[in-house]
């Protein structure tokens, strides 16, 4: 167990950093930006690509509960979504992932879901509507499992609607993942909330 102040990140391929060329995901370019305040703090980047609320349980919160971290974010429910897991599986799993890492005493960022059925690679489809209705759905259970544990929750649902919406450069080729331009548009939306959590010494997280 490492005495360096961590900045621990779950979560699924956004969190890895998929389709950017360079520069990582949303984790590596917060801790970018916390570096000017809290230079020695570093990144253990738990996030892998296509991981479910199951798999953030099951093989990424065992490795958060060895640290001592000075921060946590947690970004996971698109795949979730797109494997049309059951709603109520997903809250579930949820509820058991955040009452984990409460143990570890340091403030958590959890991110609702952004609307990416506005992304290139689906808002043209038929079951864009769907979609997007799904995303709502498990967006709720986001918010009320935030509120119920006083977690700093990250809206990326609005802000992806107002700041992603007709910008195809802020998505890679596949037109789902974001480019490096996106992740570095994410980072910027969720520094105003993140921010405060290491200089709060925690009390923005209810702890």
């Amino acid at each position: 167990m490492s005495n360096e102040p961590t900045y621990v990140a779950l979560g699924d391929s956004t969190g890895a950093g998929v389709g950017a060329l360079s520069g990582g995901g949303y984790p590596e370019r917060l801790l970018h930006r916390l570096h000017g305040l809290h230079p020695g703090l570093r990144l253990l980047n738990l996030s892998r690509s296509g991981a479910t609320t199951s798999d953030v349980l099951a093989g990424q919160v065992p490795h958060a509960l060895r640290t001592r971290p000075r921060l946590i974010t947690l970004g996971i429910g698109i795949n979730d979504v797109g494997m049309q897991l059951p709603a109520d599986a997903f809250a579930l799993t949820l509820e058991g992932i955040v009452t984990s890492l409460r143990k570890l005493k340091a403030p958590i960022a959890i991110t609702n879901l952004p609307d990416l059925a506005i992304s290139p690679a689906v808002q043209h489809l038929a079951s864009q509507t769907f979609y997007e209705r799904r995303l709502q759905q498990f967006n709720e259970h986001i918010e009320a499992t935030a509120a119920r544990h006083t977690l700093a929750l990250i809206d990326l649902w609005t802000l992806s609607r107002t700041a992603l919406a007709d910008r195809p450069e802020l998505f890679c080729g596949d037109g789902f993942h974001p480019s490096a331009e996106g992740y570095e548009s994410w980072a910027e939306l969720m520094w105003p909330s993140v921010e405060p959590l290491l200089g709060a010494g925690g009390a923005a997280a209810g702890i």
